[in-house]
């Protein structure tokens, strides 16, 4: 058990059949955790149907309803690490990342020393596609705000396609990550960076999905914009 894909889930039947054919279909000994939080359109249902296919490689974690991005990785993390995997990817189910990516993060941290690797839009060679003008607005106006409120040397802080080492989520406090959004991922990376690992970006092509439908809204806008404060202010001055 070394590769964990961690892929958080809400509504997503359009998605989830297709997502775990192409994770397996690479061939590169992921296994695949589902994390659903109580989808009514029969997520769950679909995943339970392909654990027959692949035994002791795809596993699904439900929950009582939704209770958020963030707290779906806490759950997904926890766990990876009681499992001893060694490497743990967190993916979206919507095609937005491209599952063959995830042997370039996983080279990133297995052979290129990083502990930590983001899946970058804003690296040289990262890209996005198909992003309405005002969503490509504001993701980008977002990395540059945490930038300059944050000090952290990462470029696309907000970016949901990370691989973690498992020492690097070890040593955090899990239960003291409070965020659910956006400002979740960019918490975990300041944690990580402030625990002194090293962040490696990996250029990618971030594509809007084509099916269902997106979980943004203003909450978790208003909550990234007050949470990247929030996270420097206790960094400077304790809680």
């Amino acid at each position: 058990m070394e590769k964990l894909v961690i892929i958080p889930t809400y509504n997503e039947k359009d998605n989830i059949r297709q997502i775990i054919d192409a994770v397996f279909s690479l061939q590169q000994g992921f296994h695949i955790l589902i994390v659903d939080d109580g989808s009514p359109d029969g997520t769950g249902n679909i995943v339970r149907e392909l654990q027959a296919q692949h035994p002791g490689e795809l596993f699904l974690e439900e929950r009582s309803g939704k209770l958020g991005l963030g707290t779906a990785y806490i759950h997904g993390f926890k766990w990876a690490l009681q499992r001893q995997y060694a490497y743990i990817t967190e993916m979206d189910a919507d095609f937005s990342h491209n599952p063959k990516d995830l042997i370039r993060l996983h080279h990133a941290c297995a052979q290129d020393g990083a502990d930590v690797a983001v899946g970058s839009r804003y690296v040289n060679g990262g890209k996005t596609e198909n992003w309405p003008w005002d969503r490509a607005l504001l993701s980008y106006g977002a990395s540059i705000y945490v930038r300059l409120i944050t000090w952290i040397p990462v470029k696309d802080a907000t970016a949901g396609f990370v691989c973690y080492k498992r020492e690097v989520l070890e040593k955090m406090d899990l239960d003291a990550i409070k965020f659910v959004g956006y400002a979740f991922q960019i918490e975990m990376k300041f944690t990580a960076w402030k625990l002194g690992f090293r962040i490696q970006e990996v250029p990618i092509t971030f594509i809007d999905r084509k099916e269902g439908y997106s979980k943004m809204s203003k909450g978790i806008v208003k909550e990234g914009i007050l949470g990247v404060l929030k996270i420097q202010w206790q960094s400077l001055f304790g809680k």
